[in-house]
């Protein structure tokens, strides 16, 4: 049964912390952080649930592991991928149109836009961990395509970082590797995650 209790208290949890790196975002003059900080309240979202919940089954703990798996990995690429870069061009041309006043407009258009749509999205994740079904071989199926989702991006995102690392192939499209077959591996990767945490939400009942 769909909690609405809990999913209200995940709202405070997606809107608390883009509003922390909100505050962090006008000492550094960036709002690129966003982007690191997208995947992070999934995972916050997650541990509120899983610790709110009364009657976890090994799935919800099953499905905590995986999302932090897949939060954690990406958080990090994208800190270390726009790390001594500044503020990403996207963010600049939005600093430019929506100015003056951007520091505070951006609370609203970046940080609390993202955290609201993060807490619709990770409904499904709700539903996988209060779900009272018993594991069935749909959790089976469900697991096997996250972990292949976030194998999947991870290569691919190795093989674009090393590609882009080498100045003879500055300006250059990336077609080898995963990247030979699809035009974004890293996307594919990524719509894998989130159909198998659906798979969790419908194999408990959600």
């Amino acid at each position: 049964m769909f909690d609405l209790t809990l999913f209200l208290y995940g709202l405070i949890v997606a809107l608390s912390l883009p509003l922390l790196a909100w505050i962090v975002s006008i000492f550094m003059k960036d709002v690129s952080i966003a982007d690191s900080l997208w995947s992070v309240v999934f995972l916050a979202l997650c541990i509120t649930w899983f610790i709110a919940y009364e009657f976890t089954t090994p799935r919800s703990g099953i499905v905590l592991a995986l999302v932090t798996l897949w939060a954690l990995r990406l958080s990090a690429y994208i800190t270390w991928r726009n790390r001594g870069k500044g503020e990403d061009a996207r963010y600049q041309a939005m600093r430019r149109k929506f100015s003056p006043h951007f520091s505070i407009k951006s609370l609203f258009i970046v940080f609390l836009l993202q955290g609201t749509l993060a807490w619709i999205i990770a409904l499904p994740l709700l539903a996988a961990i209060t779900g009272s079904r018993p594991p069935n071989l749909l959790d089976g199926l469900a697991a096997s395509l996250v972990i292949f989702g976030v194998l999947f991006e991870s290569i691919a995102d190795a093989q674009l970082a090393a590609f882009r690392s080498r100045p003879a192939n500055q300006g250059r499209v990336m077609d080898k590797g995963l990247w030979r077959y699809t035009r974004h591996p890293n996307y594919f990767g990524e719509c894998c995650v989130w159909w198998g945490f659906y798979l969790f939400a419908v194999a408990a009942g959600g």
